[in-house]
């Protein structure tokens, strides 16, 4: 009851207007991702149902939204291709989504813990970025390429960012400017005066607002200036589908092919999916935790244990495959969300739309909702983020603009492959630098661990034994070292052995790997020789 009481306040204080924020960046994210994917229309949606309404309602964050994600695209549209059927990839969903129910099982959520903070800063900035960049095209009217293509090579229309940014300054739409412009002056002042604590724009979301003024503007279009009106095609509007009853809605469901499971390919693409869906939304719920304003942390089991049962759903409804998403998240955050109230009211949104008013949703010109996206993208990459992450040291500045450039130039999984890859680069060079002191006055020697020895360390240990004279008098002193690599220890042990040949005497001072047997083996060995 307690929690009922806190959710309804919630609701009615913040998240419905985040509410309707994330329902206006899902909505043509859901139909652009479906269209790109090769799958039906409809399946886009019925994902964005169920990743607002179940999902949101089991996640293991307050503020992480879900719904078909962008970068599963390429693996999906490949895998119906290869099955050769629609409904056979249902089936792949559904063992994604049991697979992922195994790992929550198995608590894998908490090796996204290990992705460096500044791979995850760099993610949110670089997928800021990519949103200006897809968005500024439909903002100018160059709408050839779906909503929710956010990879830099694009499939649709065999494009990538950089010339589609080229065509589209070259051949624009006035009348998509117009309402961009327009649009987007609105949100500004509109935010600014809800700062400012005046009710009535406090009250209502920017964006509702926005997407208002750019059906106003496009009717009127129609009446005045014929030549600058969008509605004439489809390609510059949203196109949900209309459905005449509830009976043309479940003709529409498909439903799985079980007969698949004979195939060997299921098994591929199934693990294909869960993998990469998995790996995607504990990415997203890191995201979701760094921007959140209150710094909840997420539980990643749960968020697994919730996307597999958003899966499973969606592979028995004929929906997309599901994961957390960091564009929705981010909308959801920026407009004020903070709870999963916001989540699951996007995902109700959805069904009514799909129920109630799609005619009207059809009238919404893609430019209006390309100035909502917009100001998500320019909130994920403000300029003062990359101020802040330089001042925290070029070990932190070097993989989140590395981060970046891949995912801008590449797709997303790469960007943080190859951003945590320089991270750990760093990492160790850092504790390469660290472990091991070497202080010198006149003969007397001191060789220090500061940590624990691992084989990584090996080089700089031999380098410095390599530099010991004849005549030298070495202290080597391991008491801050827990634990000795294998590969460390006998290196220890093999120059100990030869110092008296070389004139060099070493005095050892907890040197071990595990127990005192090691220290007497050394021992024993020396005397021994």
């Amino acid at each position: 009851m307690q929690n009922f009481n806190f959710y309804q306040k919630s609701f009615f204080r913040n998240d419905w207007k985040s509410g309707i924020s994330v329902f206006l960046v899902a909505l043509p994210l859901c139909l652009g991702i479906a269209l790109a994917s090769g799958a039906p229309l409809f399946a886009g949606l019925i994902s964005g149902i169920i990743g607002g309404i179940i999902i949101g309602t089991l996640s293991g964050s307050e503020i992480s939204v879900s719904g078909p994600a962008a970068g599963l695209t390429i693996i999906v549209a490949t895998a119906i291709k290869d099955l050769g059927s629609y409904q056979g990839f249902l089936v792949a969903v559904i063992l994604a989504g049991i697979i992922q129910l195994g790992l929550s099982y198995l608590k894998a959520g908490k090796y996204s813990a290990y992705f460096p903070d500044s791979v995850i800063k760099g993610m949110l900035v670089a997928i800021g970025l990519v949103i200006i960049l897809k968005q500024i095209p439909h903002a100018l009217g160059d709408d050839q390429d779906y909503e929710g293509e956010f990879e830099f090579e694009q499939v649709a229309d065999s494009q990538n960012t950089i010339t589609e940014l080229i065509r589209s300054f070259v051949d624009f739409n006035y009348g998509a400017v117009n309402i961009t412009i327009a649009c987007l002056v609105l949100m500004i002042v509109w935010d600014k005066l809800a700062k400012k604590k005046i009710g009535f724009f406090q009250a209502f979301p920017s964006s509702l607002a926005a997407v208002g003024l750019g059906i106003l503007i496009n009717e009127m279009y129609q009446y005045f200036r014929p030549e600058y009106y969008l509605g004439n095609s489809h390609i510059h509007m949203v196109s949900v589908p209309i459905f005449n009853s509830f009976t043309d809605i479940t003709k529409t469901l498909l439903s799985p092919d079980f007969t698949f499971l004979t195939n060997a390919k299921i098994y591929t693409v199934a693990i294909t999916l869960a993998v990469v869906a998995s790996l995607e939304s504990l990415l997203s719920l890191e995201a979701a935790d760094s921007i959140d304003p209150q710094k909840r942390i997420s539980s990643s089991d749960k968020e697994l244990f919730a996307q597999g049962i958003g899966n499973i759903l969606a592979g028995f409804l004929g929906g997309l495959p599901v994961t957390s998403v960091v564009v929705r998240t981010s909308a959801n955050v920026y407009s004020g969300g903070k709870t999963r109230m916001s989540g699951i009211f996007h995902g109700v949104l959805l069904v009514a739309s799909v129920l109630f008013i799609p005619s009207i949703l059809n009238k919404i010109p893609l430019a209006s909702l390309a100035a909502v996206l917009l100001m998500v993208g320019y909130k994920l990459a403000h300029p003062s983020i990359f101020k802040k992450v330089f001042k925290d040291g070029l070990d932190q500045f070097i993989p989140f603009i590395i981060t970046i450039l891949v995912i801008v130039f590449k797709d997303l999984l790469w960007g943080i492959f190859i951003g945590s890859a320089v991270g750990i680069i760093f990492v160790l060079k850092s504790n390469f630098r660290n472990i091991i002191s070497f202080i010198r006055e006149g003969n007397q020697v001191l060789i220090k661990f500061n940590k624990d020895v691992f084989f990584l360390n090996k080089p700089k240990l031999k380098e410095i034994l390599l530099s010991l004279q004849e005549g030298d008098e070495v202290f080597i002193d391991g008491t801050k070292a827990n634990f000795i690599d294998h590969d460390v220890f006998n290196v220890l042990l093999d120059f100990k052995k030869n110092a008296k040949n070389k004139g060099i005497s070493v005095e050892f001072k907890n040197i071990n790997r595990n127990s005192k047997q090691n220290i007497n083996l050394i021992e024993e060995d020396t005397n021994n020789s």
